[in-house]
């Protein structure tokens, strides 16, 4: 397994799809804020893994948005783009733990399967996989693949969790969590409720699971700081950490920032960005009050 550095290093890491608005700026701040008070270094990485909707102008912005926050950061910034080649060898370290499969179901066949208000959802509200390929003999996967049928290559819940439990033990597959107050305790992650959760698409490299895992150990992340909105997803985190042999941060789940109907700021619901407030008039140090203010 990889160790950690001694130097706390944390690191923001937006997507270039869209504005930063409130809700980046916060959880920019908060990392910022904690890596100075463990005297560690603020990394910045742009997760433009999606390079059909990343955009240049989106990375320039974010670049802007954060300097005029007084937000710095060390150079080079690492791009998601430029990690393919890292993605790929975790997935063959996958595919040889044989605990991956191609998944050549649409989505349409999935709602059709599982059809029925009662049916079972993951914690992001997706419908649970059906396992409809689970158990799809190699050769005709293979077939499909030639004919250019479109799939995704799915992580086999199930036998992922008997290998953890054999080689590591179920204790493995937990994490620690840090409080506002900086007090910690131990969580323990509970992936069997994602289903057989995507772990690469045909037409995206990696996901976002495999991703984030594999560039938090390259650059040596120890405090991973994000909002709640992604403390489930710790649970499919820390089982591809214990699979890859990578180490598991301390993790800080930190509050959302939310619209006057209490809702999460959204890039896809047009939350006002920074640049809109910065032209609408606001200095960075009300902004910095504001988000002091939410603690």
């Amino acid at each position: 397994m990889d160790v950690l550095p001694s130097c706390p290093n944390l690191r923001f890491a937006p997507s270039p799809n869209g504005l930063l608005h409130l809700g980046h700026a916060y959880s920019a701040w908060k990392t910022f804020t904690l890596s100075k008070a463990l005297s560690g270094r603020f990394l910045l990485r742009i997760e433009d893994i999606d390079v059909a909707r990343s955009r240049d102008e989106f990375i320039t912005a974010i670049y802007e948005d954060l300097a005029w926050l007084g937000i710095s950061w060390p150079e080079p910034v690492l791009l998601q783009s430029s990690r393919f080649s890292a993605y790929g060898q975790a997935f063959e370290k996958l595919d040889q733990l044989g605990v991956l499969y191609p998944c050549f179901a649409t989505r349409s066949e999935i709602a059709k399967a599982v059809e029925g208000a009662d049916a079972a959802r993951d914690p992001d509200g997706a419908l649970i996989y059906p396992g409809l390929y689970r158990d799809f003999p190699r050769q005709d996967a293979q077939k499909l693949k030639r004919e250019g049928r479109a799939f995704a290559l799915r992580i086999d819940m199930q036998k992922a969790l008997e290998l953890v439990e054999s080689r590591w033990g179920t204790d493995a597959l937990s994490f620690i969590e840090q409080d506002e107050g900086g007090q910690q305790r131990v969580v323990a992650v509970d992936p069997m409720r994602w289903g057989d959760a995507i772990i690469m698409r045909k037409d995206v490299p990696a996901s976002y699971h495999l991703a984030v895992v594999v560039d938090d150990a390259f650059q040596g992340i120890s405090y991973v700081t994000r909002g709640r909105d992604l403390f489930a997803a710790t649970d499919i985190h820390r089982l591809l950490q214990v699979l890859l042999g990578l180490p598991a941060p301390i993790y800080h789940h930190h509050r959302l920032v939310e619209d006057k109907d209490g809702l999460k700021l959204s890039k896809s619901e047009g939350a006002l960005s920074l640049r809109g407030l910065r032209e609408a008039g606001w200095r960075a140090r009300e902004i910095l009050a504001r988000l002091e203010n939410l603690g």
